[in-house]
């Protein structure tokens, strides 16, 4: 923004590409600095970026849309490690390729602690259910289900429901990194992805079992899956390939 405070001249034809990217870098900035999005709103945005208003909406429909593009780069980069993770195990088994993408998902939180922080301990735009599903974030859950949905596919029994379990995965994992983060613990990394192999000890079995061993709250379940309006696998990147 001008120095001044007045707003800067038009985007000319052809830079309305500059703009989008202009946007999504002043919605981290405000959100990094303020903590939250309560005093996040399209004027906001539009005074950090020197435009007017209505600029904004001739790219985002609404606040929601605004942040959650502004932050969807981050979720992909951490879905990409987990998918490399994924793959750089493939030859080692289901479960070895879940606590792959696991210990990736912790070794991501804690080298890009300013982007974690935007992703998941800021408070974002509430949504209407319907369209949690589409969140950025969906791919990183997307990944443990799929990985989850191997560890049944080859008999190795659940402790929970598979949406349950990806879901526990998910919230255990960051609550692991997100006590790092917060009271700075002097914590080795290996002992985080320890605690992650705990984890996965409690939700996943070592070796085959024909009894299930899952006996979650369905009705979660049943909630979850009204959520969850992705398909796992296509969202998990078409080289998960299962294990033969």
């Amino acid at each position: 923004m001008d120095p001044s405070g007045a707003e800067r001249p038009r985007n000319r034809r052809g830079e309305g590409e500059r703009l989008r990217h202009e946007v999504l870098a002043a919605v981290n900035r405000l959100l990094d600095r303020w903590g939250s999005d309560e005093k996040l709103t399209m004027r906001a945005v539009a005074k950090e970026v020197g435009v007017s208003a209505p600029s904004i909406y001739l790219h985002f429909a609404d606040k929601t849309e605004l942040v959650w593009a502004a932050l969807s780069d981050k979720y992909a980069q951490l879905a990409d490690r987990m998918h490399e993770a994924d793959l750089a195990a493939l030859g080692d088994g289901p479960r070895a390729r879940l606590a792959a993408q696991a210990h990736a998902y912790c070794a991501f939180a804690f080298e890009n602690p300013g982007h974690y922080r935007l992703m998941y301990e800021v408070r974002q735009p509430a949504a209407e259910l319907e369209r949690i599903g589409q969140h950025p974030s969906r791919r990183v859950g997307a990944s443990f289900r799929t990985a989850l949905g191997r560890c049944a596919d080859a008999g190795l029994s659940l402790a929970l429901p598979p949406n349950q379990a990806a879901h526990t995965l998910w919230a255990a994992l960051h609550g692991f990194v997100s006590l790092q983060h917060s009271l700075a613990l002097p914590t080795p990394f290996e002992a985080t992805t320890a605690l992650a192999d705990g984890l996965l000890d409690v939700l996943v079995a070592r070796a085959r079992d024909t009894h299930p061993a899952h006996s979650g709250d369905l009705r979660l379940e049943q909630y979850m899956n009204e959520i969850i309006t992705d398909d796992a696998h296509e969202l998990a990147g078409p080289d998960q390939v299962d294990d033969v």
